[in-house]
C-alpha cells in the first residue's frame, strides 16, 4: 500500500495594518529603542485596528493560502485554529473562520490552545487525520490578536508582542520522501504559571477586582521563559533531526517561533545550525505567538527562500509550557 504523507501545498498570512515602533513605545512606558533591540531584536510590531477580530485575520490568511494552493474553501475537509486570543470564549474562533471564508458545513472546525506552539500542534493533528485517510485538505491556522491582552504599562511584555495570522494548507500526497516526516510535542505543566493570563477563566472568573488588578493581561516571568525556551527548543530540534536519521548539517531551512533574537541565537549555537538558515522577521512583526511560524514560512515561500526538496525544521515554545518541532521535506 502506498504511504500517504502530508504536504504543505499553500501558505498564507495576514499582518495587522497598524505599526507600533519602539519610538512609539518610548512615549508609553519607560523603555528605549536601544533597550528593546538589544534584548529582543524587535524594532516594530503590528497592531490591529478597532473592529478587527481574530477570525478576520485568520480568514484572510486562509484565503491567501488557498489561492496559492489552487483550492477553494469548499475543498477543505477540516479547519484547525491555534489561538489564545479567540474572538470569544465560546464558540471556537475556527467556526467564525469557516463561515467567513464560505467553507462547507460538514467541515469540522475547532480551536487548540498551545500558545506559541499552536501551529506545530495543529500541524501534528492535521497530519494524523490526513495520513489516516479521514481528511484530504486541511487548513491549519496560527492567529493572535495579542494587543488586546497586553498591559501597556508593563514594559517587559508590551514591547514583545504583535498581531497577525498565518495558515498552512495541507493535503495528502504519495510522492516519496516529500511532506511531513515527523512531529514532536511536549508539555511541562509545572511551568504553566511563568506565562499566563491570570483571570477570565474558571480558576479566577472576571470581576471588578480582576479588572482593577490588571489580571486580564499577559503576565510573564521573562528570565524563566528564556531559560526554558533555549533548552527545550534545542532539545526538540535535536529530537526531530535524530528521529529521521539526519544530522544538523542536512537541514536547509529553519522556521522557528519568532520570540526573541537572543533565544534564536542561543538555539542556533546549541543545535549547530547557522542562523543564516533561519527565516527571520521578528524585527518587523515582534512575537505573534502561534502565528509566527506560518507568517515566517509564508514570507519565505513567497520570497523564494524555500526550494523543492529542502529539508525544513520547525520549532516553537509557548505557554503551558508547551513546545514542539516538525521536520519535513518541501
Amino acid at each position: 500500500m502506498t504511504e500517504i504523507r502530508t504536504r504543505i501545498v499553500g501558505t498564507g498570512s495576514y499582518v495587522a495594518e497598524g505599526v507600533l515602533t519602539n519610538a512609539d513605545l518610548e512615549k508609553l512606558v519607560d523603555t528605549s529603542d536601544e533597550w528593546i533591540v538589544e534584548r529582543t531584536g524587535i524594532r516594530e510590531r503590528r497592531i490591529a485596528k478597532d473592529g478587527i477580530a481574530t477570525s478576520d485575520m485568520a480568514a484572510q490568511a486562509v484565503l491567501n493560502g488557498l489561492d496559492m494552493a489552487g483550492l477553494k474553501p469548499d475543498d477543505l475537509d477540516m479547519i484547525i485554529c491555534g489561538t489564545v486570543t479567540p474572538d470569544r470564549p465560546l464558540p471556537a474562533t475556527a467556526a467564525y473562520v469557516q463561515h467567513k471564508i464560505g467553507a462547507k458545513n460538514n467541515c469540522p472546525s475547532f480551536d487548540i490552545a498551545a500558545a506559541c506552539a499552536g501551529s506545530i500542534y495543529g500541524l501534528s493533528i492535521a497530519d494524523s487525520f490526513i495520513r489516516g485517510g479521514q481528511a484530504k485538505n486541511v487548513a491549519v491556522i496560527g492567529v493572535e490578536l495579542l494587543s488586546r491582552v497586553l498591559d501597556f504599562e508593563d514594559r517587559n511584555t508590551c514591547v514583545l508582542f504583535g498581531d497577525g495570522a498565518g495558515a498552512f494548507i495541507l493535503r495528502g500526497d504519495t510522492a516519496e520522501n516529500r511532506g511531513i516526516l515527523s512531529t514532536h510535542k511536549f508539555t511541562d505543566g509545572s511551568l504553566a504559571n511563568i506565562l499566563k493570563i491570570p483571570a477570565g477563566g474558571s480558576a479566577m472568573p472576571a470581576s471588578k477586582q480582576t479588572v482593577t488588578d490588571r489580571l486580564h493581561y499577559v503576565h510573564m516571568e521573562g528570565r524563566e521563559v528564556y531559560r526554558y525556551a533555549v533548552r527545550y527548543l534545542a532539545d526538540a530540534a535535536k529530537a526531530a533531526i535524530a528521529a529521521n536519521d539526519f544530522s544538523a548539517e542536512d537541514v536547509d531551512i529553519v522556521v522557528a517561533h519568532q520570540a526573541n533574537m537572543r533565544i534564536l541565537e542561543a538555539v542556533s549555537k546549541r543545535v549547530s545550525i547557522p542562523l543564516d538558515k533561519f527565516i527571520l522577521n521578528l524585527e518587523r512583526f515582534g512575537n505573534t505567538s502561534s502565528a509566527s511560524i506560518p507568517i515566517a514560512l509564508d514570507e519565505g515561500v513567497r520570497a523564494g527562500r524555500v526550494n523543492e526538496g529542502d529539508l525544513m525544521l520547525m520549532i516553537a515554545l509557548g505557554g503551558g509550557i508547551s513546545w514542539g518541532s516538525a521536520l519535513l521535506r518541501w
